[in-house]
């Protein structure tokens, strides 16, 4: 009998009251008699870097590559107990504009140590920093800087011209922006003639005269809201407690003390993945807990993996689209060298993965092939890699098993949400049967599933179905100045998450599908479909528009139904002959609307995730008859889906092989 790794702590729900039924709720069997209590002595983040710098002083801390004459060198390194110090200039800063406990700063620009300086300066004094950013549509940064009342902004130096362009509309709370770097004597200008004061890093960290006391934290306290895109497409503020974040940092520690993987001091972490999203977040208030240290990257993708080689670090994080880039630039090295060492590479990949499956651990079941063969991948990473984690999307099976059976490191994927603290299910490392998997709930969460009977999912069927539902000491608080938000997504004390999972016979969860119009995809980028369709339904050329993703893709394709009278005039224009069907079958007229759909788009402010990569053109309108639409003409997504699976497969294997060409 396989293991199991939940245990049954509350009984199925059947439907009434409005309700559908809900499945049994489980708990993960290492919280098999309670969740994970929550150190008493941790009140705050604050206490993770407080503590650290007393017991690692003179450990690295924060570093980044020095660049001499626009070329990146190796990392140089500030210890804790010198970021404490810089950390203390700030925030005395901070305060003298009058910038007290309970008010809120910005944070916009990619990670950098002047980034968790400013975020540690906000904790400090019981400060709420925000996150700013632009990739949920143009007006984000304006809208979230307005709606939380943001008073510093702290901003990348690239990021500047962005912040000016929202100023003259946020000058209800703004009281200040600091550069990470420099600040032109122009920009200072354009930004006082609004009655906001400008300072390099240098100029504000110079302010900070005074020693400010550390107020009193409770666990309550909002320490950062996070904005996602809602359903609409709308930013949302998610509100994260101290609590929260402790707890996911805590939940860190216990997963990885059940794989023996536990960081200590000796790690380092590479930093890339953005600070402004949970995942992040977790992983380096944890690293920080821990005295190990964070290096991060220059903030260019094509130099991402240089970046890993020089740092050498033992701790990788990743969503999909990197792993998958890993993946295939792995296989086409191996596809491009000889015979004997394809060969070579084969036998010792099925050698060892027929040892995982019998139950050897990653690191027994092949040293041999792990030293002659599969190093060269862990060098490649920069030869020091012992822990990598998936996250943000479902990583698809077979770059799972690659990695578990290549990179020479414990490999975990989980699953969660920023209004879940980041991980709240997360597989077991070396279990085989967790691959495909997102493992089982975290040991400060409770989950089950609700039935969702107008897609067809049933939370108490044979194999369970339905939406997942969680509660526990890591779920955030509720949605900024959103009361009416909050209360749509929690019932009964459950907070609903919008996912479709599936439970496994061994306790772990599968996910399977999204219960509302906005997914993820395998980059991390939401996309609000509704707002993409409305935005395409703008052109002339089209009667109906559905658009496809999801989190194992990182781009849109879509099913078209062309205006008739304009394809064919399109046809008259360009000498193409044929009836409408016919027409719809040429690649011509396929490449003609999909441009056109573009330029829409981009003419309405669709970003460049949200640009379409391949169509099909569909003679046929949508009809009630063939179930893909409501009698309000709402479309039918599953059902389109099913009906059009073969297109949306042959559109995703023509746009890659077109870009592989290329």
């Amino acid at each position: 009998m396989a293991e199991m790794f939940t245990v049954k702590v509350g009984e199925a729900a059947p439907a009434g009251g409005g309700r559908p039924a809900a499945g049994p709720v489980y708990r993960s069997v290492y919280a098999k008699d309670g969740l994970m209590e929550l150190p008493q002595d941790v009140q705050s983040p604050w206490d993770f870097f407080s503590g650290a710098v007393k017991k690692y002083p003179k450990n690295r801390m924060l570093g980044q590559r020095q660049v001499t004459d626009g070329k990146a060198g190796e990392y140089v390194w500030q210890t804790y107990e010198e970021v404490y110090q810089k950390v203390m200039r700030i925030e005395s800063a901070i305060r003298s504009f009058g910038v007290n406990p309970g008010s809120h700063c910005g944070i916009y620009g990619s990670n950098c140590p002047e980034w968790v300086m400013a975020m540690q300066a906000c904790n400090s004094q019981g400060i709420c920093y925000v996150p700013l950013y632009d990739t949920l549509g143009a007006n984000a940064v304006e809208f979230i800087m307005d709606h939380a009342e943001i008073s510093i902004a702290f901003v990348q130096e690239s990021k500047i011209k962005s912040i000016l362009a929202v100023v003259p509309k946020c000058t209800a709370h703004l009281r200040a922006i600091v550069s990470f770097g420099d600040f032109t004597s122009e920009m200072k200008k354009e930004a006082e003639k609004f009655g906001v004061s400008c300072f390099s890093w240098e100029e504000f960290s110079s302010m900070g005269k005074q020693n400010y006391e550390h107020p009193k934290k409770q666990k309550d306290d909002i320490y950062t809201i996070m904005y996602t895109s809602g359903t609409t497409g709308d930013p949302k503020g998610v509100i994260i407690t101290n609590r929260a974040i402790i707890a996911g940092v805590m939940t860190t520690e216990h997963l990885l003390k059940e794989t023996d993987k536990v960081i200590t001091e000796e790690d380092s972490y590479f930093s890339y993945l953005p600070l402004a999203h949970i995942f992040d977040q977790v992983i380096e208030n944890y690293c920080i807990s821990k005295g190990a240290s964070i290096g991060f990257w220059q903030g260019d993708i094509r130099y991402l993996m240089e970046d890993v080689q020089v740092m050498k670090p033992t701790i990788f994080c990743g969503v999909p689209r990197v792993y998958d880039r890993i993946y295939t630039g792995i296989n086409l090295k191996i596809q491009s060298g000889g015979m004997l060492a394809k060969h070579l590479f084969q036998y010792a990949y099925n050698y060892k993965l027929a040892n995982m499956r019998k139950g050897l651990k990653q690191h027994e079941a092949s040293p041999f092939f792990d030293k002659i063969v599969f190093s060269k991948i862990k060098e490649g990473l920069g030869g020091r890699i012992r822990l990598m984690i998936a996250g943000a999307a479902p990583l698809p099976g077979q770059i799972e098993e690659f990695m578990r059976v290549t990179s020479c490191s414990v490999f975990v994927q989980g699953y969660g949400l920023t209004e879940s603290c980041a991980g709240c299910f997360t597989s077991i490392a070396n279990v085989f049967s967790m691959i495909g998997t997102v493992g089982p709930p975290v040991t400060t969460i409770e989950a089950r599933l609700e039935s969702v009977p107008e897609m067809g999912y049933d939370a108490l069927s044979e194999t369970p179905r339905g939406e997942i539902c969680l509660r526990g000491h890591t779920l955030f608080s509720g949605y900024y100045k959103r009361p009416s938000l909050t209360e749509e997504v929690f019932s009964d004390g459950w907070f609903h998450t919008g996912d479709i999972g599936e439970w496994q016979p061994n306790g772990a969860m599968k996910i399977i599908d999204r219960k509302k119009n906005i997914f993820k995809l395998s980059q991390g980028e939401y996309v609000a479909v509704e707002v993409v369709e409305s935005a395409y339904m703008q052109s002339p050329l089209v009667a109906s528009v559905w658009v496809y993703g999801n989190s194992f893709e990182s781009f849109l394709v879509a099913v078209v139904v062309p205006e008739r009278q304009a394809l064919e005039d399109w046809a008259a224009t360009n000498n193409k002959a044929g009836d409408f069907a016919e027409l719809c079958n040429d690649p011509k007229a396929r490449g003609y609307i999909q441009d056109e759909l573009n330029k829409t788009g981009k003419k309405l402010g669709l970003r460049g995730f949200e640009m379409l990569k391949a169509v099909h053109l569909e003679p046929v309108p949508f009809s009630i008859e063939k179930d893909l639409i409501t009698p309000t003409f709402k479309l039918k997504r599953p059902q389109l889906l099913k009906y059009y699976k073969d297109h949306i497969d042959q559109m995703y294997k023509d746009a890659k092989d077109a870009r592989t060409a290329l």
